[in-house]
């Protein structure tokens, strides 16, 4: 399934040291405005610490995690909802994501431009107006978004009469909550909409109704500490857009990236006391935010995460690794990574119980290690 993230921002926050650390891609990452102005695309393992124990058991010819595909989208400066800068080409890359990623600058550095308004003048650093000027530019596109829609709405009315009125009856009500946020330069995903008026103005694909996820961009430091005076700022935004908070320090990041083994890894993360990277944590909330979850297969051949939507059920797992699984399913046998860890062997959770049949009404859960029986006639 090609679901992407896409990292956005002012030029020069960091957006591209961030996805080349992810990806460890050639991205560009200069010091001058629209350094990036194709995206950049990388697929990024998803790091599993459950999938890590399943080969330890197994050992398994191969592992093979599951992946969150990140793109790098150009920079966009104030009145990009009208084509300044490369607004044009921003707006058309970002409406092509599943989520948000929007990294915002929250450290200083004399020698680093920060550009807000145009691309010939060095704003200070402050992350509320960086956001609010991206929040306006998204909110202005998705207006023109929306009233080019009722357009053609209109005309449908007149044309069909009360009857097709009644139609868009929950795509009304939506709109109605949407437009004034919009109005006033904030987020459609604040609206408090029910299933049926998401569902109503879903294909509008509304920039500002995505899921998101702000990504502090921090100094070396503040990474012991996980917050400064920006963040918290970024922090309180966020809490009024029901949005998530990362913070990463793009430059450790980056050198981190370039170590080759685990251990110098966790000896590098020691000495800023981190547990695990701050692109590991944006990784696994991006799976999440994309309503992914994860399932197991494993075996001396191979152990593998497989990624389906929340809430699919057992036949649509199947269907993941192979259609005919999920034409010809039979039933799932199933356990969960935490039953092997607590038991040690499919054998030993078989006696204990924990070895389940499930049919196809079951609900896959995350985490859970599925055989497929399936049988499929010529």
């Amino acid at each position: 399934m090609k679901l992407t993230c896409g990292i956005v921002g002012l030029p020069n926050v960091g957006k591209s040291t961030i996805f080349s650390a992810l990806t460890k891609a050639p991205a560009s990452a200069e010091n001058y405005p629209f350094c990036t102005i194709d995206p950049n695309v990388g697929v990024v393992d998803l790091p599993d610490e459950r999938l890590d124990f399943m080969a330890s058991v197994f050992q398994p010819k191969k592992k093979i995690p599951a992946s969150v595909d990140f793109v790098d989208i150009a920079g966009l400066i104030k009145g990009a909802s009208k084509g300044e800068g490369l607004g044009n080409q921003f707006l058309a890359n970002i409406r092509e994501t599943t989520v948000i990623a929007h990294v915002v600058r929250c450290f200083d550095d004399p020698d680093i431009q920060h550009v807000r308004d145009d691309a010939k003048t060095d704003a200070p650093i402050d992350p509320e107006s960086d956001i609010l000027t991206i929040d306006f530019e998204l909110a202005q596109a998705d207006l023109d978004t929306i009233n080019k829609r009722q357009e053609k709405i209109t005309k449908q009315i007149r044309a069909l009469g009360k009857e097709e009125e009644k139609k868009f009856a929950h795509y009304t009500t939506a709109v109605a909550k949407i437009k004034p946020l919009l109005t006033d330069g904030k987020c459609a995903r604040m609206a408090e909409l029910t299933d049926e008026e998401r569902e109503a103005v879903y294909d509008l694909h509304l920039l500002t109704i995505k899921p998101q996820v702000y990504v502090c961009n921090i100094d070396e430091d503040t990474i012991a500490s996980g917050t400064n005076k920006y963040v918290e700022v970024v922090k309180k935004i966020a809490a009024e857009q029901k949005s998530e908070v990362i913070c990463i320090c793009g430059k450790f990041e980056a050198e981190l990236s370039d170590l080759e083994s685990a251990e110098d890894k966790k000896e590098f993360m020691d000495s800023v006391g981190l547990k695990e990277s701050g692109l590991t944590v944006l990784s696994r909330t991006v799976y999440h935010l994309m309503g992914l979850r994860t399932f197991f297969t494993g075996g001396p051949d191979e152990c593998r995460a497989w990624t389906i939507h929340a809430g699919d059920k057992a036949p649509q797992a199947a269907g993941v690794i192979h259609t005919d699984f999920e034409k010809g399913f039979i039933k799932a046998e199933a356990y969960t990574v935490d039953d092997l860890r607590q038991y040690g062997t499919e054998a030993k959770i078989k006696e204990a119980g924990k070895y389940r049949q499930e049919g196809k009404d079951y609900v896959v859960q995350d985490g859970d290690v599925l055989f497929f029986k399936f049988n499929v006639t010529k």
